[in-house]
């Protein structure tokens, strides 16, 4: 069962009718926590009563629980508190009975879940873009120039200031001898240190390739593999080192190292984390057909409006589907078109017209919810896709994004004046598609139903 807070009044104490619907786990607070109050282990789910609940009052349980879900009953229903049902996280319950109740909580608890799991796609979705990015411009290099010694130093020298090192040092492996040897460092180094063999096993660079594991040393001093003439710079006080396997368990090319970070406090995991994905790139400077590969397995967002794209589209709305299954709920899919957007780019110039597309877009994430997804599908299409959200709920929200691009004015801070209306189409599973194929379908064919007759329209199959 959950752990309930509950915040209430002495003379509107729920616990009694919460204890009958088997609800055990409950904590009662008489109000709200003051400003600056320190906090126990967050409860799963506050209920709130509603004479407590105001705007304010929300947002300073958010600071002191976030991300918790409430729930506010309330004994009729009440203008005043119609705000509670546009929160995330939030319910308004009138009179519930226990079977509403509960059920209340378990979609709130879901909503969380999903909240967090789409948080985490977030920030996967973040640094898969800053890979992106990086992969992008390495890749310009390694077309622009057959000079193999220039192309390493090149990526090494990126890699170096993206992690915020000082140095940077490439150890290759000889099968013939299984010792690595020096192929290229950002700093000079002595002919004797250039010539200087390691066997597979010593120093941490010999460490790593044995075992195939990358390494955070931090320290150096405190650990025993640390070879000075190999694992740093000669007549330099290396301090901390990261580094990492090229290549793979059936052929491993050798080591990247990165020498002395420059922040304080040294490498972290992320660090760790860029430059093992990053490594590939110097296992396969020669190779660009490889390196197009891993671009395409990582890109999941729309080079212009930096939105998801269709890869990213179908993964979700799979796995949203799943979800549907296991938890018997809802999700629904929009599809927009922009009306008329073709004499955008007439009368302005495609330049300007990819400017609106980009408004556009972030508009449409001011409006939504954190756990919407929402997708470039092509030229001026998007398609918003709805977690656990019913039809009726869809085609109000599809209504609300049909309002705000008709009032809105693009560009304006550009100088230009430009109005739009979009054209949307509405579908839901499972109640009125019977796979993820049937969703797409469905929607495509409602919003251009509204576009071959009025535009500027909501349609919603049901």
């Amino acid at each position: 069962m959950p752990k309930i807070l509950v915040i209430a009044p002495p003379s509107k104490d729920p616990t009694p009718i919460l204890h009958d619907c088997g609800f055990s786990d409950l904590t009662l607070k008489r109000d709200l926590p003051a400003k600056g109050e320190s906090q126990e282990l967050p409860p799963d789910i506050i209920i709130l009563n509603e004479g407590l609940t105001t705007r304010k009052g929300l947002q300073q349980l958010d600071k002191a629980f976030p991300a918790v879900p409430k729930v506010v009953l309330s004994a009729k229903e009440n203008k005043r508190l119609s705000f509670v049902r546009e929160r995330p996280l939030s319910d308004l319950l009138v009179n519930p009975e226990c079977e509403e109740l509960m059920e209340s909580i378990k979609r709130l608890q879901y909503e969380k879940r999903l909240l967090a799991e789409n948080l985490s796609l977030r920030k996967e979705g973040a640094a898969l873009c800053r890979l992106t990015e990086l992969f992008d411009e390495i890749s310009r290099m390694l077309m622009n120039s057959d000079d193999l010694d220039d192309i390493v130093s090149r990526i090494m020298n990126r890699i170096k200031s993206a992690v915020g090192a000082r140095g940077w040092a490439i150890l290759l492996r000889d099968d013939t001898s299984n010792e690595l040897y020096l192929m290229q460092a950002s700093a000079k180094r002595s002919k004797r240190s250039r010539r200087g063999r390691l066997k597979i096993g010593a120093g941490i660079a010999g460490w790593v390739v044995e075992k195939g594991k990358p390494v955070i040393v931090n320290d150096v001093r405190e650990d025993g593999r640390f070879l000075a003439g190999m694992d740093g710079y000669p007549g330099v006080d290396t301090k901390s080192v990261l580094t990492v396997p090229v290549g793979d368990k059936e052929r491993m090319l050798g080591v990247i190292e990165l020498i002395n970070k420059r922040a304080a406090g040294g490498f972290t995991d992320d660090d760790l984390s860029l430059v093992t994905r990053l490594s590939g790139l110097v296992a396969t400077a020669i190779n660009l057909t490889s390196i197009h590969q891993k671009m395409a397995e990582l890109a999941i967002t729309d080079d212009l409006t930096k939105l998801f794209n269709s890869r990213y589209l179908q993964r979700t709305l799979d796995m949203e589907v799943e979800r549907c299954k296991r938890y018997k709920t809802s999700v629904s899919l929009i599809f927009m078109d922009i009306d008329y957007f073709k004499n955008i780019n007439d009368r302005y110039g495609h330049l300007v017209g990819s400017k609106v597309l980009v408004e556009v877009g972030q508009l449409l994430l001011s409006k939504l919810r954190s756990v919407d997804i929402v997708a470039r599908y092509g030229g001026d299409e998007f398609v918003i896709v709805l977690p656990q959200t019913f039809p009726k709920y869809a085609t109000r929200i599809a209504e609300r994004l049909r309002k705000t691009i008709s009032s809105t004015v693009f560009l304006k801070k550009e100088g230009y004046s430009i109005r739009l209306t979009a054209s949307f189409g509405v579908a839901s599973y499972p109640e009125t598609a019977g796979s993820k194929e049937d969703l797409m379908r469905l929607a495509d064919e409602a919003m251009y139903n509204v576009k071959y007759q009025t535009r500027d329209g909501v349609y919603a199959i049901i």
